[in-house]
């Protein structure tokens, strides 16, 4: 008989088993972590580059207009993040809602050159004016904006476009009789009722500025209103982008 030798008793280890990781389970894979800022970041450039091809149907432009404004859209969307620019809600709608917006008003002063944007905001009408007028001998758009954060985006959208804009930092009523030059053309989008923007208006406009209102859906009540401090002859056109309407205004007087 064979006699056992010792340790013969204790069970076996794992490096004594049959083959190194023996009744071991192997790990499962580990799943790719989904970047979900990421992925929406990239659903959203996909809507806002179909947006832009039917704006550039509504509006169409120069390929270096156009160039001037994708890094002005994207340092908007930068700035988005920190600067509430624009209704978070109109971001898929950039193109449409605001830019193709705003470029619609040169055809109605397509001999325009020197602009005066009241309360220029994230921009609209005042950069978008100033990336189109890019390269136009003689071409200014002054952008009065009364808060800070706004007026510094304004400045390093002019910058990175290389557009004829100067911002104005300063409230509207305060700034605009100092604005120097000649200006041809007086325009505000979502700033103050329209017989409040008139009074802002109104010195440009008896140096012969024409002023061109971006309104929405209530002009007639605005109309109505700013009929009741100046005498009026306003010319609508209705906007190409949507329910609003562009009032046109060639001179204006105070009742009274």
């Amino acid at each position: 008989m064979k006699q056992r030798g010792p340790g013969a008793d204790r069970p076996l280890s794992r490096r004594q088993g049959a083959g190194e990781g023996a009744g071991r389970s192997e790990p499962a894979p580990a799943k790719p972590k989904i970047d979900k800022a990421s992925a929406n970041d990239q659903a959203l450039d996909s809507i806002i580059a179909a947006d832009k091809r039917e704006a550039l149907k509504l509006a169409p432009v120069s390929h270096e207009t156009e160039a001037r404004l994708d890094l002005y859209i994207a340092l908007l969307r930068e700035w988005q993040a920190k600067t509430n620019l624009v209704a978070p809600s109109t971001l898929p709608n950039l193109w449409t809602r605001h830019i193709a917006d705003s470029l619609q008003l040169i055809d109605l002063a397509p001999s325009a050159k020197r602009w005066a944007d009241l309360g220029s905001g994230g921009g609209f009408p005042g950069v978008v004016l100033a990336c189109a007028m890019a390269g136009k001998p003689g071409a200014r758009v002054h952008l009065v904006e009364r808060i800070a954060k706004k007026a510094a985006f304004l400045r390093e959208a002019v910058r990175v476009t290389t557009s004829p804009g100067v911002v104005h930092l300063a409230e509207i009523g305060d700034n605009v009789d100092r604005i120097t030059g000649p200006v041809d053309c007086v325009t505000a989008r979502a700033l103050a009722p329209l017989h409040q923007l008139i009074g802002f208006a109104e010195p440009l406009m008896r140096k012969g500025a024409k002023a061109l209102f971006l309104k929405g859906q209530d002009v007639d009540a605005e109309l109505t209103e700013a009929a009741k401090y100046w005498n009026i002859q306003p010319q609508l056109h209705q906007s190409r982008t949507g329910d609003g309407w562009i009032v046109e205004l060639t001179s204006v007087e105070r009742r009274g």
